[in-house]
């Protein structure tokens, strides 16, 4: 018998991952990745603010965050002493150790007027017999229907803003200032009478702010909450950025709180605008104009409230009256004291050394539109029925 060749071995079968792998070699090429876009912070364009959102415990490793949470889980003072109020706090706060040796502390003790701390209510008493100011450090820039505003250097007034940022971080879940307080101007409201300026809130921003921020930090203190003091210090940071002929915006990221009362006040001073506007066209840059509002917050609400449609390629304002008053009356203050009166502001801006072009400034917001504005928009003129005041 003639001797046959074994026949070959079967191939083996490619498993389902190999085999599409095995396909996946067949195709072409993917294509490049698109540019980065322009308002990612290349090139010469301008980084948005949105994109600017931070992470307040950058620069901590993992072991240093989980034992930043264990030390802030559970609350270190019970309550504080305020003037005539007894607070309840709400988180932990860094006090130096010796006022709270054991972990925990009933009470603490604050002068109102000078914000120093003190473990019994004798030596507070003590201290405040000396004969003491019973103001805020620092300039009075506003006095108006009950309610004054005090600007506090913190390089100037480094206990007393330190120590404001102590008795802050009591109802402030996320506030990693404490101690490096120069670089900030505070602003305190304060409710006075024949006793003096008793502090019911505050807001602190940066002298020098590169992403546009006119506020960093905004507390009322419980014991003066439902008044409408949040918006008031809200208006009042703007009312500022008008002095400075700036837009700004708050320090980003915003609290669901934060939001929601930010959105208020930039739905109700846009709705201003729009209501009286009698042009037969307006931007968003004629509106941020006005109001020293950012166009990427005005836009924002523009949204929300409806009046921003998309219109064969492109956005449109659309102002129908009955609307605007309708959404006004939605975002008008409920409380009188909620409003700042722009002709009781005494304030000049802070000079700095800083020699860069602000790109902040309305100046620079008008000259970045290109040669087609207009001349009156170059020179920094709102439209009619507009202005500064």
């Amino acid at each position: 018998m003639t001797a046959c060749n074994p026949p070959p071995p079967p191939q083996p079968l490619l498993s389902h991952a190999r085999h599409h792998a095995a396909l996946h070699a067949l195709l072409p090429p993917p294509p490049p990745p698109p540019p980065p876009s322009p308002f990612q912070g290349d090139g010469d364009k301008p980084t948005v603010v949105a994109d600017m959102e931070h992470d307040e415990h950058e620069g901590l490793d993992e072991a240093s965050l989980k034992e930043h949470e264990e030390v802030t889980k559970v609350k270190n003072i019970r309550t504080i002493e305020l003037g005539r109020h007894l607070l309840e706090t709400w988180y932990f706060s860094p006090f130096p150790r010796e006022y709270y040796p054991n972990g925990f502390v009933d009470c603490l003790y604050f002068c109102e007027f000078s914000l120093r701390f003190f473990s019994h209510k004798t030596e507070l008493t003590r201290y405040q017999a000396r004969g003491i100011n019973r103001h805020p450090p620092g300039n009075e820039i506003y006095r108006n229907n009950g309610l004054a505003m005090f600007e506090v250097d913190g390089a100037e007034s480094k206990e007393y803003c330190q120590n404001l940022c102590y008795m802050a971080k009591l109802f402030l879940d996320h506030k990693t200032l404490y101690y490096d307080v120069d670089p900030f101007l505070f602003y305190v409201m304060c409710e006075y009478d024949e006793r003096g300026f008793h502090p019911a809130g505050f807001y602190s921003k940066e002298k020098f702010s590169d992403v546009g921020y006119n506020l960093a930090c905004i507390l009322t203190f419980p014991c003066y909450q439902r008044k409408g003091y949040g918006r008031f210090l809200i208006s009042f940071s703007y009312e500022l950025s008008k002095k400075e002929f700036k837009v700004g915006s708050p320090e980003k990221p915003l609290s669901d709180l934060g939001y929601a009362a930010y959105r208020s006040y930039w739905a109700y001073e846009v709705l201003k605008v729009l209501d009286v506007c009698e042009e037969s066209e307006l931007s968003i840059m004629d509106i941020s104009k006005q109001t020293s509002i950012m166009a990427d917050d005005i836009s924002g609400v523009l949204q929300q409230i409806g009046l921003l449609k998309y219109v064969h390629g492109q956005y449109v304002i659309c102002m129908p009256k009955d609307v605007i008053q309708e959404q006004l009356v939605k975002f008008t203050p409920k409380y009188p004291r909620s409003v700042v009166d722009p002709e009781k502001l005494h304030w000049a801006p802070l000079m700095t050394d800083y020699k860069g072009k602000d790109k902040f400034s309305i100046a620079a917001q008008i000259s970045g539109r290109g040669s087609g504005s207009s001349e009156r928009e170059r020179e920094g003129r709102a439209p009619r029925g507009g202005g500064y005041g």
